[in-house]
């Protein structure tokens, strides 16, 4: 059974960052793909960041390009998200997610993706 769970979340200002992080456990973490998705209240969950098992590629949608870096340590099992420049409408709970998978490249992008996800740790952004 693959583990996954979620830290780094908290209050932080308008422009401010904050660094999520995602620590994997159960099986090889090298072999998964992995993404962040976040849901805020009352709305429909929404994908943020990819990254595939080589860590050399990574997708970002248009509302946090730019903003949000996702990367990975193997050796760590840990996979991150680092927000900059956050904004009110980033406010949301984070979730990442795994999927097993050794395609090189990114086409993960929805929540239906994936096999595994974590329990989620909340940003709030004040403005």
């Amino acid at each position: 059974q693959v583990q996954l769970v979620e830290s780094g979340g908290g209050l932080v200002q308008a422009g401010g960052s904050l660094r999520l992080s995602c620590a994997v456990s159960g099986r090889a973490f090298s072999m998964y793909h992995m993404g962040w998705f976040r849901q805020a209240p009352g709305k429909e969950r929404e994908f943020v960041a990819t990254i595939d098992w080589s860590g050399r590629n990574t997708y970002y949608p248009d509302s946090v390009k730019g903003r949000f870096t996702i990367s990975r340590d193997n050796a760590k099992n840990t996979v991150y998200l680092q927000t900059d420049d956050l904004k009110p409408e980033d406010t949301a709970v984070y979730s990442c997610a795994a999927k097993a998978s050794y395609y090189t490249g990114t086409r993960f992008y929805t929540d239906t993706d994936y096999e595994f996800w974590g329990q989620g740790t909340p940003v709030t952004v004040s403005s």
